[in-house]
């Protein structure tokens, strides 16, 4: 008798075949008893192991993994079970065209973590697949129509899925790497502290960011980055850039931004107890980026507590000058614990924190300005610590009208360094946080889903020194609803709306309040199924007024007129072909904000507010093989700022120029070796289009190259693995980073020619 990942019998869905005599759906139940799953589950031969052989005509829409498993058992003929919570968070790619049973099940699994066996002539049962080892490159089977390598979930109007295998692919040691080779996506700077993310050239304080759930709200120092990652444990990473569904939280006004972290169920589908430990050496400025990890599991338990401690030189750019403020010296923590009870109810903690302290250069996204007083140092020191806490309430064994989520979160973020004048210097710390939470309940229908919730958010922004301390704070509160449904077999929709209401609080005490509704539409139609679909959304999003800077806050901030809520509207239409292991994508987009706020710190400067649009195209082209792929995307992004080419200055917090980026990836796995070989290239062309008095933007290209070796036999829980990066030792700035288009300016470089030596082993 099958049992479920904590060793006990499993209460399981189980899908069935749709009756020939006129039912319409598949059923899904949930059972208990043990009798009852023996019976479902006869001994399988070796001949009902097989895979079928027969080809069916499938027409799967990408959504919730649960309700891609319905339409499967419905098309196939097949019943499939599972354990309730393999399914939990999960979602799966759409499908279509003619495949055999095999192909289309190993499609909508793609990426799940998840595998099947034949347990009868006509029963499958999922089971989660060997724990990968991190550091080694592993493929789902990606020549299957109907898998997309940039979208994952419901067809949401233009989501990019940054997956646990492409996670291993780029082994990355900041977020910059998380997101190599996603034109969507950019991120300026070139060390952690400093480094921001960028989506279609808009700042991620406009979009919605959250880490495992919770709500991030990190605008402390504009010369500091926005969310310090350390991605030893990230699990994944999705971006709805533009439009982005009501359930992905408030502010969403250039789309979404979701992180979320590994828990030990990710390493372990029994009891039992694991760990792993990761090194790493990187020759640019002799760095060591050492990780260790605990994790087990038992019966109702699960727990992991994780740590990482990087250390290391300053690194050097292309033209082998060392980088002011470069040195390494971070280190995070990461521990989860999860409780179930027999009934299915879960409750989880979730405790992290990331702490970056060293000498960076005085301004930390910047390498230098000329023509500055002589009393001005060139470095000083940086601490920049952000934490989250997070608890959150599931059923692991949901029904169709109960399938609940309870998030209880607090995020934070505190800088401080030394203000520096002619005469003297002190200290200077600015903080924020958020308390935030949502529950919201998930109603599966025959045509797919319906989440209703509510959710609030209660920031505050804070700075103080010697001589001064100001403050602002937001409350928010917010009902929302998301239906994605395949109301006919062509046609896949997300549609919903969510209303806020927001009181916001100036440094003076004064109080506003304000509300306004986001409604957002999303589709994607089979035009010819298994071939071409056309995709399509839209969004209306009211984001309130968000909290100005930590840095620049004056108490004697006049808020002469009253703040104005931003306000957004997104729109994307795309098409996207697939024939024979090809994937052809192409969409145009446009975000248009209104009344962004870009407060100054004088008096009368606190309600100043900026017009952005962003518009442009993406284009793509993927081939994958049974042991590979190779993909080249390309996008052209225009920004403006008040109906001008925008500038990194001007578009502090809001948005930077972008231009022409192509990306080039390729990746063979020789799997009887246990090698995997691979690399990927990032061309950024020249941007002439400068704002009056700056200077254009230079373009240029990184090649990266790697190679990993899984080790065999009793060693098979080892594997290496070493990369060449910026082989050519090109001399660049990543395109969004600061100050490039200004003569006075010395950019942030990126390091030169480096070669990153990693090994990692499991217990």
């Amino acid at each position: 008798m099958p049992v479920s990942p904590d060793c006990r019998p499993a209460a399981r869905h189980i899908i069935r075949p749709r009756s020939r005599y006129g039912a319409a759906t598949a059923i899904a139940l949930v059972l208990s008893a043990p009798v009852m799953a023996q019976a479902q589950q006869p001994q399988a031969s070796q001949a009902q192991t097989q895979a079928q052989p027969n080809t069916v005509a499938f027409s799967i829409p990408a959504g919730p993994l649960a309700a891609g498993l319905t339409a499967f058992g419905v098309q196939s003929g097949l019943q499939v079970l599972y354990a309730a919570d393999l399914t939990r968070d999960r979602t799966a790619p759409a499908v279509s065209g003619s495949l055999s049973p095999d192909a289309a099940l190993q499609a909508l699994l793609a990426g799940s973590g998840l595998t099947f066996q034949y347990t009868g002539p006509a029963t499958i049962t999922l089971l989660q697949a060997p724990a990968a080892v991190p550091g080694a490159i592993s493929l789902s089977p990606l020549a299957v129509q109907g898998q997309h390598d940039r979208y994952s979930g419901w067809p949401e109007a233009s989501r990019t899925t940054v997956t646990p295998e492409d996670l291993e692919r780029k082994n990355p040691g900041d977020v910059r790497r998380v997101f190599a080779g996603e034109t969507a996506v950019r991120v300026g700077g070139s060390i952690p502290m400093s480094e921001k993310v960028y989506v279609h050239g808009v700042e991620e304080t406009n979009l919605a960011v959250s880490i495992d759930g919770s709500r991030q709200n990190n605008k402390v120092f504009h010369h500091n980055g926005t969310t310090l990652i350390d991605p030893s444990y990230l699990k994944v990473a999705r971006v709805d850039s533009g439009v982005a569904p009501a359930d992905a939280g408030p502010g969403a006004l250039a789309g979404a931004i979701a992180y979320e972290t590994k828990d030990a169920r990710d390493f372990l589908d029994a009891n039992g107890v694991g760990g792993m430990v990761k090194t790493s050496y990187n020759t640019n400025g002799n760095v060591s980026t050492n990780n260790a990890g605990v994790y087990a599991r038992q019966d109702w338990a699960d727990v992991m507590a994780s740590a990482t401690y990087a250390k290391g030189g300053k690194f050097k750019d292309g033209h082998g000058d060392k980088v002011r403020g470069s040195a390494t010296d971070m280190q995070s923590g990461l521990g989860k614990l999860g409780l179930q009870a027999d009934s299915g109810d879960r409750v989880e903690v979730s405790a992290e924190r990331v702490r970056d302290s060293s000498n960076r250069p005085y301004r930390g996204n910047i390498g230098n300005i000329t023509g500055r007083p002589a009393w001005e140092p060139k470095e000083r020191q940086y601490t920049l610590e952000r934490d989250n806490l997070t608890l959150s309430y599931s059923d692991a064994t949901p029904t169709d009208l109960w399938n609940p989520k309870v998030v209880m979160a607090r995020s934070g973020t505190n800088v401080t360094l030394p203000i520096v004048t002619s005469s003297t210097s002190y200290t200077g710390e600015g903080e924020t946080t958020s308390l935030n939470g949502k529950a919201e309940n998930t109603f599966t229908f025959a045509i797919g889903t319906v989440t209703l919730g509510t959710d609030f958010y209660r920031d505050r922004a804070g700075y103080q020194d010697r001589t001064m301390a100001a403050k602002e704070k937001a409350d928010n509160t917010g009902l929302y609803a998301q239906a994605r449904l395949n109301p006919v077999d062509p046609l896949h929709l997300s549609f919903g709306v969510r209303n806020d209401w927001q009181t916001f609080t100036g440094t003076t005490g004064q109080e506003w309040e304000q509300s306004g509704a986001s409604p957002n539409v999303s589709g994607e139609l089979d035009v010819v199924p298994g071939l071409l679909k056309a995709k399509a959304g839209y969004a209306h999003v009211w984001s309130g007024v968000p909290l100005a800077e930590n840095f620049i806050m004056n108490p004697a901030w006049t808020y002469a007129t009253a703040p104005r809520a931003v306000q957004s509207d997104n729109v994307t239409a795309g098409l996207e072909l697939t024939h024979s292991g090809f994937t052809v994508d192409w969409q145009v987009f446009q975000t248009k904000m209104d009344d962004v706020r870009a407060a100054k710190f004088s008096a009368a400067s606190s309600t100043l507010t900026r017009d952005v649009l962003s518009q442009g195209y993406e284009a793509g082209v993927r081939y994958a093989w049974d042991n590979g792929f190779a993909r080249i995307a390309y996008a052209d992004t225009d920004v403006t700022i008040d109906g001008q080419p925008a500038d990194s200055d001007t578009g502090t917090y809001i948005a930077t120029p972008m231009g022409k980026v192509i990306s080039l990836a390729a990746e063979h796995v020789f799997r009887d070796a246990g090698i995997t070989v691979g690399g990927d290239v990032d061309i950024v062309r020249d941007n002439n289009k400068a704002a009056p008095g700056n200077q254009p933007l230079k373009g240029y290209e990184v090649f990266n190259l790697y190679a990993a070796y899984q080790l065999p036999g009793s060693l098979s829980n080892v594997s290496l693995r070493a990369d060449v990066l910026n082989l050519f030792d090109a001399v660049y700035a990543d395109r969004a980073t600061y100050g490039q288009e200004f003569s006075t300016v010395t950019p942030l470089y990126q390091p030169g020619r480096s070669f990153l030596l990693t090994a990692t082993a499991t217990f």
